[in-house]
């Protein structure tokens, strides 16, 4: 039976800079899919293309929406974390700085991909495989690049939390290859996502200085924002 993608959602619609709209259909975000699921009437799909952060041992083959057509990018956000790492994390909040310290140039890689996909009208879907911590890091960079102010920012981030049942059932589902997850996990904290946005506040020119400090470049930084502001 067709059930709608777990934790997903089009991040359009919110205020950027200068009070521009970050335009809706172009950056969607979830937890992993399934072939036979389902998007809410209206939305771009299937998408032209995909954003999968999950890491080799998360999946065992093609990826699920491989028969639709998108095109697929994996970028393993914790493929660099040292072996062990989930033993001696203690909370998210250090999950998500580690994120930050270890994967800044598939961060920028990624703002690449939805700026080039935007730039042709194509939607972009991120996901990992609840969709709530390494596609909550991604999507609050592209929004915070887009010049969403942090509340906005936290409040999509905080919106998984009307998705925790959903998520569990997908990834304690019998056919799922995805390894156990620690309970501590599933919670959607907002000091983790908080702690990412002081990180990119902190640093010498804000997120835009953060981004390029890890390779991100201006020419994709204006091209994200021509495409995706309105």
């Amino acid at each position: 039976m067709s059930v709608v993608i777990p934790n997903f959602r089009d991040v359009g619609g919110v205020t950027g800079l200068d009070g521009a709209s970050v335009r809706p259909g172009l950056l969607l975000r979830s937890g992993v899919p399934e072939p036979t699921d389902v998007v809410p009437d209206g939305t771009p799909w299937p998408p032209s293309l995909v954003l999968d952060l999950r890491s080799a041992v998360e999946h065992g083959g093609p990826h699920p929406l491989t028969p639709l057509g998108p095109r697929v990018v994996t970028l393993s956000l914790l493929q660099a974390l040292r072996p062990g790492w989930h033993e001696d994390t203690p909370t998210l909040k250090h999950l998500y700085g580690e994120v930050l310290d270890t994967a800044g140039e598939m961060l920028a890689q990624l703002v690449d991909e939805v700026a080039q996909a935007a730039a042709t009208g194509g939607s972009t879907l991120v996901h990992c495989a609840a969709g709530k911590d390494r596609t909550g890091i991604s999507v609050a960079l592209v929004l915070s690049l887009l010049g969403v102010q942090r509340p906005d920012v936290v409040a999509d981030y905080m919106l998984t939390e009307r998705a925790t049942a959903e998520i569990d059932a997908r990834l304690r589902h019998p056919g799922s290859d995805h390894p156990p997850v620690p309970a501590a996990f599933l919670m959607v904290p907002r000091d983790a996502i908080e702690h990412v946005i002081d990180r990119w506040d902190a640093h010498p020119g804000g997120v835009e200085g953060w981004y390029s400090s890890v390779g991100g470049d201006a020419g994709t930084l204006d091209r994200l924002r021509t495409a995706m502001l309105s």
